[in-house]
C-alpha cells in the first residue's frame, strides 16, 4: 500500500516539468540522502525516467517501469522541501529517515501538497560487484492541506527535532517569496532552493547611543534571483528591532553618456550624472563583512569591457550609496571611471 501512495504522489508531482526539461540542470548525486531525494526530481524533471527508477532498491514504486513512466503526463511543475534527517544503523546497514513535501501544479494550473517520508539504505558492509549504492528502499507520501513550507514532517522515525524556527528568517523568506518566488529561478546553480539565503550578523553602536548602551543588530539576507548569460541578480532584505524585515533598494545615479561623433562603439566624450533612482535588485553582487559593504558589478556585454558597479556602505543601520564607477566604452578594455564618490568612513 505504501508503495502504491508514493508512485500515486509522484505521478502527480514528479513528472511535471517537462516543457523546462531540456533547460534543467542536471543533478546526478548519491553522496547523500538528501541529494539523492533531489536527484529523483531532477531526473523527472529532465525525463529521465530510467534514472529516476534508478534510485529505487529492490523494491519499486510502481509495478512495472512502463506505468512508472506513464504516470508523469500532467503535471507541470513542482517544488521541494526536505527536512531534518534521522540516521539509524542496522545489520550492516545505514537507514536515513528523509521527510519531505512537495507542490504540484498540474497543466490546468491546479496545485497539491503532498508530504511523507522516504526511507533510503546505505550498505556499509564490503561489497562485491555490482556495486550497491545508497538507495531509496521506500517512501510514503499523502496529500496535505497545509502550505508548503509547514507541510514537511517535523521528522521520520526516530530522527531529531526540527532546529527551532528563526522568527526574522522567516518574515524575510516570506516576504522574498511573496514578491519574487514566480518572477526568480527555481532553485541556486548550487541546486539549492532560492528560499534559502546567505545570511550576515551586523553589530553596530547607533550614532545616538548614550554612554554605556549596548551594540545594536542588524541581519541581511542575500537571496539569489536568477541567472542570465553573464549577470545574476540578487535580492536583499535587512532587519533590526526599530523597522522590522524590510527589502534593500540600491541608489543607481542616472546618467547622460555623450560619446564621440555620437558613435556609442567610439570614444566617451563625457559621463554626467543628472540624478538618482533605485533598483530592487543587485547584480553580480556580494556582502564583505570586513567593509561592511555590498558591491554590484553589471556587466553591459559579455566581454566585460563596458560595465557599471556600485559600493554601498553599512553605517548606522542603513546601506548608502557611497561609490559608482562606470565603464561606457564599448573598446574591449577594463577602464572605469568613478562618476559617485561619497567614499568616506562612517
Amino acid at each position: 500500500m505504501k508503495n502504491a501512495l508514493i508512485a500515486t504522489a509522484l505521478a502527480v508531482a514528479c513528472c511535471g516539468q517537462a516543457a523546462r526539461a531540456a533547460d534543467g540542470p542536471y543533478l546526478d548525486d548519491r553522496s547523500s540522502p538528501e541529494a539523492v531525494v533531489r536527484s529523483l526530481y531532477n531526473a523527472i524533471d529532465r525525463h529521465d525516467y530510467a534514472r529516476a527508477w534508478g534510485y529505487f532498491g529492490e523494491v519499486k514504486p510502481a509495478k512495472d517501469f512502463d506505468s512508472f513512466a506513464k504516470g508523469y503526463e500532467n503535471t507541470d511543475s513542482i517544488e521541494l522541501r526536505v527536512g531534518s534527517i534521522s540516521e539509524e544503523g542496522a545489520a550492516g546497514s545505514i537507514y536515513y529517515g528523509v521527510p519531505v513535501a512537495i507542490l504540484a501544479t498540474d497543466k490546468k494550473g491546479e496545485q497539491r501538497v503532498f508530504a511523507g517520508c522516504y526511507t533510503l539504505r546505505q550498505v556499509n558492509a564490503d561489497q562485491e560487484p555490482p556495486f550497491n549504492p545508497i538507495h531509496i528502499d521506500k517512501g510514503e507520501l499523502k496529500p496535505s492541506t497545509a502550505a508548503l513550507d509547514e507541510a514537511v514532517p517535523e521528522s521520520c522515525g526516530d530522527g531529531p527535532p526540527p532546529p527551532k524556527k528563526d522568527a526574522v528568517l522567516e518574515q524575510a523568506k516570506k516576504a522574498f517569496l511573496t514578491a519574487y518566488g514566480d518572477q526568480c529561478d527555481k532553485e541556486t546553480p548550487e541546486h539549492k532552493p532560492i528560499s534559502e539565503p546567505a545570511a550576515y550578523s551586523i553589530h553596530y553602536k547607533d550614532k545616538d547611543a548614550a554612554e554605556g548602551e549596548p551594540d545594536r543588530e542588524a541581519r541581511l539576507f542575500r537571496f539569489y534571483c536568477h541567472m542570465a548569460a553573464y549577470n545574476e541578480s540578487a535580492v536583499y532584505y535587512v532587519a533590526d528591532t526599530v523597522t522590522g524585515v524590510r527589502q534593500l533598494q540600491f541608489a543607481v545615479p542616472e546618467l547622460d553618456i555623450r560619446y564621440e561623433n555620437d558613435d556609442h562603439e567610439g570614444k566617451v566624450d563625457s559621463i554626467t550624472v543628472t540624478g538618482f533612482q533605485t533598483e530592487d535588485t543587485a547584480i553580480n553582487s556580494a556582502y564583505d563583512e570586513a567593509t561592511r559593504t555590498i558591491s554590484t558589478h553589471a556587466l553591459w556585454r559579455g566581454v566585460g569591457d563596458a560595465s557599471s558597479a556600485g559600493t554601498y556602505l553599512f553605517r548606522n543601520g542603513r546601506f548608502a550609496l557611497v561609490q559608482y564607477d562606470v565603464d561606457a566604452s564599448y573598446d574591449g578594455e577594463a577602464n572605469p571611471e568613478t562618476v559617485v564618490d561619497y567614499n568616506t568612513p562612517p
